[in-house]
């Protein structure tokens, strides 16, 4: 894409295409999102510990020097009204507000704001200057503090800064050094391109692709101007309340936040967009990695263009207060134009004492404005009765903006164990996903005992450890075997689950639990554990597979179901089962689901090829089952996929015959996801190699390593 000179109210773009093998071969499995922040990106070293270094960091002195950097008003960049605050806000709210739940991707968690798309995205036009004036912070306290932690503090003091009693903050998000290229943020060719595409009904927003969020490309949320530019408060409400929902709010959080990130503040439109340079990925050297630069007119000040909307929200813009939902409601609004020709909404016959004043000269006075999401906020019925209730009590509204604040900007961050630092609040609260401290001190073999004594098979125990473990995702620390939540409501009802067959097997493993002071928790994953040993002395090789005990069983009232909904699998190539025929293909599926799990392509290889000769299909199948030695741990599936005695052929949708040249019979059934590992070059190498004559043991251990990665990935306590 073009960036040059985009805003939210600005011109078309053009596409380049280079020559990598995904542009010769655009049919072509691509595998580049399991190879994603590879340790080779990071100049930090394998050794070093962010989590270790942030807690020596004095967090009292680098909040002071915070403050003060608020009203520290550069000349390259002036502060309006000499204070940061406002941009501050800004950075950390893009920062954060790119999370959805759908995935779990985006969010301040990486500090990815730092990397293309994000740092030239029209939404986050001038926010480089926000990075960029925190930059001798981050230089004096070097790798104590992530430039992820310092984004969201730095919206948090500016608000205490303003006035704001906050609800705290948790420190522990560790720096990216690569883009985050495999996060889907649409399939547009150009930037704010109209949002249809993205909708299969426009006038219906949940029908909004998933797992996108944001109804445009470029823009965190929603058009401020309107629906497609064209205002409509009920209509542009509707977009907001699907959007926030998707980025995990309510209503009362959605108002709120609406409200409190425009209480302070403004948008800028006081001059021609076109005039802007282009964003910082395609600017000049000359620019020092900024984008966006005016070097025709004006830029800074009062002339500054972001937005394209020109103005304030409140008469006192550098202040914690309720001047929002005053001027909100004491005044009729109707819709004019910004000198950059953004559709805003400005107060009717407003006293002159309720106006802003400029950011530049306090002599003079401008209207305040709205855009068409806040006149949403009083035009949609059920936003009204909560803008109502926030405005006659204006200190609900704070305490309810600050937790939505502490939500937004922690919401990627996972379990509560993970953060760190003074102000982390003592609530456990629902959407953290808690998880009561789980027992370490009874006797593990016996436990083990009775499990191998109670008749499972190793498919029942297999799958449903799995089953437990695979919700977890690396993007937001949601889902895992932490909590064993696979009991509780929604998951014990998922079709991905296999309900009667979980049922059946928990009915096995609780009793134990019970009996032996384990969590239910522990009691599944040595259940798998088990399985994974007893297949593997079937096959020859006597192991024993890595156990820590310490998970925690939550209750109904720890989860919230609702939330929980996202990541209820649609399907799953390592069980071999598609809910349903997707657009995108099953082998797609299961590289975004592999990369979530936070697994690489040769750990995705070497448990497939293992989970296929445990017998764990989804509901029995024998498809993919590459071996006449089920539920035996070999290197079967690997060693019958690459023999040349086999051909391949369709037998229906998602269905391939693998049919013995030599007799004519049809030996096995695979699936697309099963045969990939085939026909990708590189796949078909990870699959060589296990099939090799003298891989069986490595292919064991690899399996293992591969199986315990997963079964921990949720055990933040034995990290942090």
């Amino acid at each position: 894409m073009d960036t040059a000179g985009k805003c939210p109210v600005m011109h078309g773009a053009q596409t380049t295409t280079g020559k990598s093998n995904m542009d010769w071969w655009p049919n072509a499995l691509n595998l580049d999102i399991l190879s994603q922040q590879d340790t080779k990106t990071n100049p930090l070293g394998a050794g070093f510990d962010y989590r270790a270094q942030v807690k020596q960091l004095d967090v009292a002195a680098l909040k002071k020097d915070l403050t003060n950097l608020m009203t520290d008003s550069q000349s390259w960049w002036p502060a309006d009204w000499g204070h940061y605050g406002g941009l501050m806000i800004r950075m950390a709210w893009h920062s954060a507000g790119s999370y959805r739940t759908a995935d779990g991707r985006g969010g301040g968690g990486t500090g990815n704001q730092r990397f293309a798309p994000l740092n030239s995205w029209p939404d986050n036009v001038n926010l480089d200057k926000a990075r960029r004036l925190l930059w001798p912070i981050k230089r004096k306290y070097g790798n104590k503090l992530s430039w992820a932690d310092l984004f969201i503090l730095a919206g948090n003091v500016a608000y205490e800064s303003m006035g704001l009693k906050t609800f705290g903050f948790g420190f522990g998000r560790e720096d990216i050094w690569h883009p985050e290229l495999d996060t889907y943020w649409g399939s547009e060719k150009e930037w704010l391109a109209p949002s249809d595409s993205r909708y299969g009904n426009l006038e219906d927003p949940s029908t909004m692709e998933n797992p996108l969020a944001a109804v445009q490309m470029g823009l965190i949320y929603v058009n401020p101007e309107g629906v497609n530019g064209k205002p409509d408060p009920l209509k542009t409400a509707q977009q907001v309340r699907e959007t926030f929902a998707r980025m995990a709010m309510n209503d009362e959080e959605t108002v709120a936040l609406t409200a409190g990130g425009h209480t302070v503040g403004k948008t800028h439109g006081n001059g021609d967009a076109a005039n802007l340079g282009p964003s910082p990925e395609g600017a000049d050297v000359t620019e020092q990695g900024m984008g966006w630069m005016n070097h025709t007119t004006r830029g800074i000040g009062r002339d500054t263009v972001s937005s394209g909307i020109e103005g304030a929200w409140t008469t006192h813009p550098t202040k914690w207060d309720n001047g929002y939902f005053y001027l909100l409601f004491t005044y009729d609004w109707e819709l004019k134009k910004s000198p950059a020709g953004a559709q805003q909404w400005e107060p009717i016959n407003i006293k002159e004492e309720d106006k802003p004043v400029d950011v530049e000269d306090p002599s003079i006075r401008y209207n305040p404005i709205m855009t068409d999401a806040d006149m949403a906020m009083i035009k949609d019925p059920a936003y009204r009765v909560i803008s109502e209730r926030f405005y006659n009590d204006p200190a609900y509204f704070s305490e309810v903006f600050a937790r939505a604040w502490f939500k937004l900007t922690h919401r990627d961050m996972g379990p509560k164990v993970r953060y760190i630092g003074p102000e982390v609040p003592a609530e456990d609260l629902i959407w953290q996903d808690p998880v009561p401290a789980g027992n370490t001190s009874y006797d593990v073999d016996a436990v083990k005992a009775k499990i191998a004594a109670a008749g499972l098979s190793i498919s029942d125990m297999v799958s449903t450890a799995w089953d437990s473990a695979r919700t977890y995702r690396g993007s937001d620390m949601r889902g895992g075997a932490n909590g064993a939540r696979i009991r509780l409501e929604p998951q014990k009802n998922w079709e991905g689950n296999e309900p009667e067959r979980l049922a059946r097997v928990l009915s096995v493993l609780e009793p134990i639990a019970a009996e032996t002071g384990a969590s239910v928790a522990d009691v599944i994953v040595l259940a798998g554990n088990l399985g994974v040993e007893q297949a593997a002395k079937a096959a020859g090789h006597n192991i024993t597979v890595p156990f820590a005990a310490g998970r925690g069983d939550a209750t109904q009232d720890m989860t919230d179901a609702e939330s929980f909904e996202p990541l209820e699998p649609i399907h799953d190539g390592y069980r071999n089962w598609l809910k349903k025929d997707y657009t995108v293909s099953a082998e797609e599926l299961m590289l975004d689901r592999t990369q979530l799990m936070g697994l690489t392509a040769p750990e995705m290889t070497v448990l497939v090829g293992g989970m296929r000769a445990l017998g764990t299909n989804h509901g029995g199948s024998k498809v993919g089952v590459l071996t006449e030695r089920e539920g035996q741990l070999t290197n079967d599936f690997f060693v019958n996929l690459t023999d040349m005695n086999y051909a391949w052929e369709p037998a229906g949708s998602n269905l391939y015959n693998v049919r013995d040249r030599n007799n004519g019979q049809v030996k096995f059934t695979a699936s697309r996801v099963d045969l990939v590992f085939g026909s990708n070059s590189i796949l078909r190498a990870y699959s060589e190699l296990y099939a090799q004559d003298d891989s069986k043991e490595k292919f064991v251990s690899d399996f293992v390593a591969a199986w315990t990665k997963v079964m921990n990935a949720d055990r933040f306590d034995l990290t942090a």
